[in-house]
């Protein structure tokens, strides 16, 4: 025979959680399941029902915390998304900056796959839920992104300089628009064939700008010997040899 207190052990989480939980708690609760939602579909195909049904509250408890509906609701969650991909470029400056940007993109893309349809939705743009206030919300995503990745550079004693900058930038929106295709392409090749392929690219666009700007130089310079022959650096350079090495005529 089932005890009740067997039963109450059995509830749902959700449903032991609508009680004794603080209003910081509830939304947090709400937020998470809507993310969820969100993540998987785009925003005009998600209602306050499939958010309450999701949370295992009332679809009124839904509105008591977002009365502006599901416009409102849909930006705390973006909101949320987006601290959470601010979070993936923080990292410890140790070690060479292509294992730190590594472990920072192996973050990245793994919140992609996990959000995939949310990912996508939100950055081709357009729907309903597009406005001024989720552009802002991507772009600081974008801003904070790049200062991340600078602070490492920054960290060798040198200034980046204005184009090293503009770099670093251009390389974010690189990652975001290899990230839509992943997705369009089925998730194919894998994360971590993605990962190499975009520090390939990182690598390539610092030493082009360093090769016309003596601030940038001095900055990839720094970064560079930190790098061992094992890692992306190194791995880049010994394939990059047999496809530029016809190529000397060019030199004149």
């Amino acid at each position: 025979m089932t005890t009740p207190a067997a039963q109450a052990s059995a509830a749902p989480p959700a449903a032991r959680a609508y009680r004794r939980l603080s209003v910081e708690q509830r939304r947090a609760q709400l937020l998470d399941a809507a993310l969820h939602l969100f993540a998987h579909r785009t925003p005009e195909e998600v209602s306050f029902d499939d958010v309450a049904e999701a949370a295992g509250v009332s679809r009124p408890l839904v509105y008591r915390y977002f009365p502006g509906g599901k416009q409102q609701l849909y930006e705390a969650a973006l909101r949320s998304a987006a601290d959470e991909l601010e979070q993936c470029f923080a990292e410890p400056r140790a070690g060479a900056l292509t294992w730190r940007l590594g472990r920072a993109l192996d973050r990245y893309l793994a919140f992609v796959d996990e959000h995939d349809t949310g990912f996508s939705a939100l950055l081709k743009g357009g729907g309903v839920a597009a406005t001024s206030r989720t552009g802002a919300i991507i772009d600081e995503v974008r801003r904070t992104a790049a200062e991340q990745v600078l602070v490492h550079l920054a960290g060798t004693g040198a200034d980046p300089g204005v184009r090293l900058r503009a770099t670093v930038r251009m390389w974010i929106t690189a990652v975001e628009s290899a990230s839509l295709v992943w997705l369009d392409e089925g998730k194919t090749p894998s994360r971590d064939t993605l990962r190499d392929w975009l520090l390939d690219q990182f690598l390539a666009m610092v030493t082009a700008t360093a090769a016309g700007d003596a601030d940038a130089a001095r900055v990839v310079r720094a970064a560079l010997a930190l790098e061992t022959a094992e890692g992306p650096a190194g791995s880049l350079l010994r394939r990059l040899l047999p496809v530029v090495g016809g190529a000397g005529h060019l030199l004149g």
